[in-house]
């Protein structure tokens, strides 16, 4: 990519219509730059606050190639983009996070063993093509484990936790084909994500790691910052910037880890803004949105010292109708995503209690 930085009024493409685009075209807004939106839905959440929404399916190889006519340098807000779509944008525009980040990161078997091949400690994990490679794999991790599939789940869905008492071949059934990786179960004392940008030049810049509390597999509560010895903190850090620095990275990278008493063990990346780090944009001088803008458009990185401690708060389906409960609080944001209909488990906004640290 260039590293001549993008001038304000220059557009920034962004793939992907969710709450994740909406906040970095708010970001763009915020630095003088134009975002179009590139998405199947109509009235997205992103596009409410874009310039320009162009409606079309991910796969429709001519519908991107308009889009990337029109803006100056493309990005994403999530994962489970076509790999064609990815190399039809990048032949005719700057693309970032690049290409190399986004193919780890869709296949789960490709990521544990990119993040292993670092040296950087992972759950044991077995390649499960069959009934059984799956025995065989439990026969290694005590006969439990984690099942999932390989490529699109998220937020618990394409996972089976298993036991001795499991019906496997009933599990694979359900998996209908689709190629699994087999993940031994990880004894934690809790999890922490990292929020790390990498610009052009190479230059790293890492936020506070974050705890993190999920219930029915849904980030439910985020802290900054989390609880860590410093040690921890530091190898949260050479963490962070040995994966940026293997991806050739530029933007915002998260990295899911857990908590154990040998230290840290990552669970997954993302290569994008994530849920976790939305509190950044509160308690530090630049949050994770205007970072990860500032990256891709050849801007120097913000500075990531938070000046409070936070807790974020996901509000999910209903949980929304109490928005006016939280607006009322002191030191309190509201952050609303602009969809029309609460479903159960739906992510329809957060809000960000602020405190002064201790």
């Amino acid at each position: 990519m260039t590293t001549k930085p993008l001038h304000p009024g220059q557009t920034i493409g962004i793939v992907g219509g969710g709450q994740l685009g909406r906040m970095m075209a708010l970001a763009c807004a915020e630095l003088g730059f134009k975002c179009h939106i590139y998405c199947p839905e109509e009235n997205a959440p992103a596009s409410q606050v874009a310039h320009l929404t162009t409606c079309a399916a991910y796969d429709d190889l001519a519908a991107l190639a308009d889009f990337a006519a029109q803006v100056d340098v493309v990005t994403y807000e999530f994962e489970n983009i076509p790999a064609d779509s990815i190399a039809a944008l990048t032949s005719s525009k700057p693309v970032a996070p690049p290409a190399q980040a986004l193919k780890v990161s869709q296949d789960r078997l490709d990521e544990k063993t990119f993040i292993a091949a670092l040296g950087i400690d992972v759950a044991a994990f077995y390649d499960i093509t069959d009934i059984a490679s799956l025995e065989a794999g439990l026969a290694q991790t005590g006969g439990h484990g984690i099942l999932k599939t390989r490529r699109f789940g998220y937020d618990g869905k394409g996972q089976w936790r298993l036991g001795p008492d499991s019906d496997l071949a009933q599990v694979l059934d359900a998996l209908d084909g689709q190629p699994a990786i087999l993940e031994a179960l990880v004894d934690f004392e809790r999890e922490v994500s990292l929020i790390v940008a990498r610009d052009h030049a190479g230059t790293v810049s890492s936020y506070a790691p974050i705890e993190n509390v999920h219930k029915n597999h849904i980030l439910h509560q985020s802290t900054l910052p989390a609880q860590l010895s410093h040690e921890l903190t530091q190898q949260a850090t050479q963490i962070a910037e040995t994966l940026a620095a293997a991806l050739d990275y530029i933007g915002v990278l998260a990295i899911e880890t857990f908590v154990t008493s040998a230290g840290l063990i990552v669970n997954e990346i993302a290569p994008r803004v994530h849920n976790s780090g939305h509190l950044t944009q509160d308690a530090c001088a630049c949050g994770q949105f205007e970072q990860h803008i500032r990256a891709i458009s050849g801007w120097p990185l913000g500075d990531t010292q938070a000046h409070s401690d936070a807790l974020m708060t996901n509000l999910l389906g209903d949980d929304v109708l109490a928005w006016e409960s939280w607006a009322a609080q002191p030191a309190t944001r509201v952050h609303l995503y602009g969809k029309a209909e609460a479903k159960p488990g739906r992510k329809m906004g957060h809000v960000t209690q602020l405190k002064k640290p201790q």
